[in-house]
């Protein structure tokens, strides 16, 4: 990389769909800007950004990636991120350290609406964007117009943006390819060159109106924030150029409009224009930080991890953006030493001694500190407060269980790297079907998360579907007698109880008592009955864990040398296994609440997926912080659960979700039931 004088940086996420271009878009970027000295693509795996071995088996991003270059004495700091909705913290986390973002989509209406979830996330959490119309080769230009094909695409983008779109180009075409465009703000227009700078060229007659129209209604747009340029529109003054560069900056990074542009990535069509707008109208890290950073301690140094990396050479990597200060190798961040600082290219490492305040760098060997932490360097971050995103919510499981049983012991501290590196991936060891279950936010996402066990920690898994932890109750009273008596030589053992056993209301769990009197059992051998008992509801009749019955201990008898709390507890086990089979035992499974949220157009889609899944719904209503979107709410038993994300994705362009949380034990319907207790009684033959 160049030595440079650098002025400032800009740091620039690039964001939008799966196979929209981001990683087409960066490996031009850095190729016009001489970072790179050729483009790879993505077929042949050889893109800086895809350079990850998960990457490059599926040729598409899973993990945010990135690179740093020059231009016009900038350092641009651009962040790659995963298009598909399954890593989409990937993509959160990252955002909420740049100063801008460059949404990337594909010139096609009809997909449009796939960005609406990132486009309400860039709008809440006020962060500067604009788009670029990847792709434009596909507008399907009808003799030169483009402009009407361009129009639709346009429309739809308003459809899900909250914040107007101002158009900054306009299309040129000859037959049914665009050759060009208009600069809407100079009013100059371009023939594109593949792979080379676009040259000047006079604007064609034939579209001296349209472009009128479309400067018209980019001038109006900017006038609704600025009164000045209002006044001008009204009594019909040009505005100098400089002063719509001006509004147009300003209110980029005030993210109250959304510039849009266009080009094909892959030719390097548009790509100069847009790192060009960058420069002039992007935020500066000053800006953001202002924004971002409040109540500081000044003479601090403040960064924000925004991912983990354990690579197999240099070990941990921490890709942080520096707040406020200067960061220096070797210095101490939350009471850790920094172990190298790097600016990125992919995979690339290029060493440095000092990051500035608006840099993005990965630091080394932070160990302890995690995705999102920050750091402070005198050691004190509890009261800097900085945006966080809040942790997804897993959505879809796999019980893991090694290849190697020797390697399950290694297995949990593997886990935790892991989780360091993608804190939407969540892990536990469930307490009642003692499986090991890796939780995430989809199947794919998931078969990334076992690729990586294999790859960086030699734990390759075998998965199957998580048992559904089901339970079972009572619906009659009985009453039960258990006498254990064993003799062995010397003291036998002796124990002698009547029990009670009746149904509790769902919910109310296990309850104990005695009713002895006489001291017919004494009260040292009372414990040990308690005991029996609940050691037998752990499996009970049907085989699964009993809940919601009271156990009352009502007669019994002892012997003053044989008896012991221990000959008490097999005497009540005794009495659980006789009773309980006459109590009419009923198989219970975990019902779920869930809220499944959706764009209105698939609600009906949504209401019977849960209705085909034996979901009861609760009501629907148009959600109030989301315009044209629905939330349903209803009750889902768990193991209806296990593939319910990708049906549900699959009905709604990929863009719908639900979260979900324990509610309550219900029945099992009688067929379901019996195929429940067959499957079981199969598996333990």
């Amino acid at each position: 990389m160049s030595e440079k004088a650098i002025t400032t940086t800009r740091n620039v996420a690039i964001v939008g769909p799966y196979s929209s271009g981001k990683t087409t878009l960066l490996e031009s970027l850095l190729f016009v800007t001489g970072a790179i000295s050729r483009k790879g693509n993505i077929k042949e795996g050889n893109t800086v950004s895809d350079s990850a071995t998960e990457a490059r088996a599926r040729k598409m991003s899973v993990e945010i990636s990135a690179a740093s270059t020059e231009y016009r004495d900038i350092r641009f700091n651009f962040i790659d991120c995963p298009g598909s909705i399954e890593f989409t913290q990937e993509t959160y986390n990252a955002l909420v350290g740049v100063d801008a973002a460059v949404v990337v989509c594909e010139p096609t209406s009809d997909r449009v609406l796939t960005l609406a979830p990132l486009f309400k996330f860039l709008d809440d959490w006020e962060i500067p964007h604009l788009v670029l119309i990847n792709k434009i080769d596909r507008l399907n230009c009808n003799s030169g117009v483009c402009g009407t094909p361009y129009r639709e695409v346009l429309d739809a983008l308003k459809s899900v943006s909250t914040r107007p779109l101002v158009l900054h180009q306009y299309p040129i075409g000859k037959g049914e390819e665009p050759i060009g465009f208009i600069d809407l703000v100079t009013e100059q227009a371009y023939r594109y060159h593949e792979n080379a700078p676009a040259d000047p060229v006079p604007l064609p007659e034939s579209l001296k109106e349209q472009e009128q129209a479309a400067r018209s209604e980019m001038l109006e747009t900017l006038a609704d924030f600025d009164d000045h340029l209002l006044e001008e529109l009204l009594e019909e003054i040009e505005p100098p150029q400089d002063e719509i560069i001006k509004d147009l900056k300003m209110e980029l990074g005030a993210d109250l409009i959304v510039p849009v542009f266009m080009g094909i990535a892959e030719k390097d069509y548009g790509v100069r224009h847009l790192i060009d707008a960058l420069v002039r109208e992007a935020p500066t890290p000053e800006s953001t930080a202002e924004r971002r950073l409040n109540n500081v301690d000044s003479s601090a140094t403040v960064a924000q991890v925004l991912k983990t990396y354990y690579t197999p050479q240099g070990g941990k990597l921490s890709l942080a953006r520096v707040w406020q200060g200067k960061l220096t190798d070797g210095m101490s961040l939350n009471g850790v030493r920094a172990g190298g600082l790097y600016h990125m290219l992919g995979q690339q490492q290029h060493s440095i001694s000092e990051a500035l305040a608006g840099d993005i760098v990965a630091i080394g060997r932070l160990e302890g500190i995690k995705t999102s932490e920050i750091l402070a360097s005198n050691g004190d971050k509890s009261a800097i407060e900085l945006p966080k995103v809040e942790k997804l919510e897993p959505v879809y499981a796999l019980a893991i269980i090694p290849e190697k049983r020797k390697d399950e012991v290694k297995l949990s501290g593997a886990l935790t790297k892991l989780l360091e590196e993608d804190p939407s991936l969540a892990w536990e060891q469930h307490g009642d079907t003692n499986e090991i279950i890796l939780w995430g936010q989809g199947d794919i996402h998931l078969k990334v998360a076992l690729d990586r066990l294999k790859r960086k920690y030699n734990l390759p898994m075998t998965t199957h579907l998580p048992q559904v932890p089901y339970k079972e109750t009572i619906r009659k009273t009985a009453t039960s007698h258990g006498r254990y008596k064993h003799q062995s030589g010397g003291h036998g053992q002796f124990g002698d109880v009547y029990l009670d056993i009746k149904p509790l209301d769902r919910g109310e769990g296990f309850d104990f008592s005695e009713t002895i009197v006489g001291g017919v059992v004494p009260k040292q051998y009372i414990p040990g009955v308690e005991t029996g008992v609940r050691e037998y509801l752990t499996h009970g009749p049907l085989g699964f864990p009993v809940v919601d019955v009271a156990v009352t201990l009502t007669n019994g008898s002892y012997h003053s040398v044989d008896s012991s709390e221990q000959a008490f507890k097999q005497a009540a086990r005794l009495a659980m296994t006789d009773g309980m089979p006459k109590c009419e035992p009923v198989l219970l499974e975990p019902i779920m609440a869930v809220e499944v949220c959706a764009p209105t157009e698939f609600t009906s889609k949504v209401l019977q997926l849960l209705t085909g899944r034996r979901g009861q719904i609760l009501g629907y209503e148009a959600r109030s912080d989301w315009t044209g979107w629905d939330g349903v709410s209803g009750y889902l038993p768990q193991a209806e659960m296990h593939d319910f994300i990708v049906e549900l994705r699959s009905l709604t362009l990929g863009i719908g979700f639900f979260n979900w949380k324990y509610d309550h034990l219900q029945e099992v319907p009688g067929k379901l039931a019996k195929g429940v207790l067959s499957t079981v009684a199969n598996g333990n033959s």
